[in-house]
């Protein structure tokens, strides 16, 4: 990036800004250093800017409006351009930015140098950055919005189908299938706002810094800003070139996401094997083997439990990026933008991935129900039975553990034990009315409260959610 204020010049050959040099630049270095095979992404935001950038121009008397209109009507035509394929990018002009200005000064001659009057490629680059980000987390707002829809809708249909709740994935207690699902839903409310909050802190627009210092032009910001949709303006001129903080914080809340989305995923994959055969999964959503032609992979979530650490392994890249910089930008921040817009788009193809595949989960409700009957899963609702009849809880800890022993060594379920066997040699503390407790359906109807997986709650859940989304 450029360390100036001043109108760009242009050499013939050898690359770009090369006034002050004696050689032409390496051809090695110029493709080391260019950044326009990534960077052309940013081409419709550099556009806008530059559009805000020159209107702010002619406020203060820098241009004319007739220049403006010129610069305006070039620099449509060249977005035309680009859209329909027809723009050559050029390495040797390194980046999105001298591409276009140089393509500007072809279509409208000497007029088009003077659009980078007052800015400097640092806060130009800042500000598409922030742009293309504002964009992007728009879009993967209203992604995780749809599949928020979709969670609840198969919650909403399944807040009646019982299913093992699993610690140390092992049985129990009871739940419903919708209650586990509205697990999922809140991580994704979560992982929502943090991509909001985040959107909040990058709207502001650091073009006016120019390189470091600022603008002899006096520039209006805050037109500017209104042009572009920020809130307001980076206040240190310093600061708003050199920080990649709101990068980084993109890429800790995509990083989270798709943890969360890894541990759905997960599930998935265990859920749809044989062994637990809990659910199935849509076909078109999974792939089968090369040689073994009874297989069904679960590939998609497999895949998406993978990309997490991709999106892991990006943001620790910004952060080592950033970490030793000294004011204001340095070359390094380059590499901000690849691991950045790739952490963008594994988002959203991962959201892409769930939406289509949740709706078209199909609950093996025989098999989860027969699963919740296997490992004592209401063995904490009988030791919950005995404090309601004023044993310490430590001490019905004690006999359900006891009981829980003998139905192991008789081959039993809990249910299927005596009253006497329940209660052990000389107590007397369980009745007949323990039965109630012992069934799957009086487990989870009696966790009746705000949070709880009672069939009634999670329709309450799923309401509130709705109204969230």
């Amino acid at each position: 990036m450029e360390n100036s204020t001043s109108q760009t010049p242009h050499a013939a050959d050898g690359g770009s800004l090369r006034g002050r040099f004696s050689e032409a630049t390496d051809e090695f270095v110029q493709v080391f250093t260019a950044s326009i095979d990534f960077d052309q992404r940013l081409f419709r935001e550099d556009i806008a800017g530059s559009i805000a950038h020159a209107t702010m121009l002619e406020t203060i008397n820098v241009l004319t409006k007739a220049e403006l209109d010129q610069i305006v009507a070039g620099l449509q035509t060249i977005q035309a351009e680009i859209e329909g394929g027809r723009l050559q990018w050029r390495v040797d002009l390194e980046d999105v930015h001298m591409n276009i200005e140089h393509r500007l000064i072809e279509l409208i001659g000497d007029t088009g140098k003077k659009l980078h009057t007052g800015r400097s490629r640092n806060d130009q680059v800042a500000t598409d950055i922030r742009l293309h980000l504002r964009s992007s987390i728009d879009g993967l707002v209203e992604q995780q919005g749809q599949l928020m829809t979709a969670l609840a809708d198969l919650a909403e249909s399944n807040a009646d189908t019982i299913m093992p709740g699993f610690t140390h994935l092992q049985a129990a207690q009871p739940i419903t299938f919708g209650h586990h699902l509205m697990a999922w839903f809140e991580m994704l409310r979560r992982d929502r706002d943090r991509l909001l909050d985040c959107r909040k802190r990058l709207n502001q627009l650091p073009l006016g810094a120019a390189a470091l210092a600022g603008s002899p032009y006096k520039p209006n910001r805050a037109l500017v800003a209104e042009l572009l949709g920020f809130d307001g303006v980076c206040e240190n001129s310093l600061d708003a070139v050199s920080d990649r903080d709101f990068a980084i914080e993109f890429c800790a809340a995509t990083a989270l996401s798709l943890t969360h989305m890894s541990r759905w995923c997960e599930e998935m994959v265990l859920w749809s094997s044989q062994q637990f055969n809990f659910i199935t999964l849509p076909d078109r959503f999974c792939t089968g083997s090369s040689i073994m032609p009874q297989k069904k992979n679960p590939d998609v979530p497999e895949l998406i439990r993978g990309k997490t650490g991709r999106v892991n392994g990006h943001l620790i890249a910004l952060l080592t990026l950033m970490k030793s910089q000294p004011l204001a930008y340095n070359k390094d921040n380059q590499e901000d933008k690849e691991p950045l817009f790739d952490a963008i788009d594994t988002l959203a193809n991962c959201l892409t991935a769930l939406i289509g595949m949740v709706p078209n989960i199909q609950a093996n409700k025989d098999v989860m129900l027969d699963a919740t009957l296997i490992g004592f899963t209401t063995a904490t609702d009988l030791a919950d039975y005995l404090v309601r009849k004023n044993v310490p809880f430590r001490d019905a800890h004690e006999l359900v553990g006891q009981a829980v022993q003998l139905a192991v060594s008789l081959g039993k379920g809990l249910e299927e034990l005596s009253v006497e066997e329940l209660n052990g040699p000389g107590q007397s503390v369980i009745e007949s009315d323990i039965y109630d407790v012992l069934t799957l359906q009086g487990s989870i109807a009696s966790r009746d409260h705000l949070g709880g997986t009672a069939p009634s709650q999670v329709r309450k859940a799923i309401a509130r959610a709705r109204a969230t989304i």
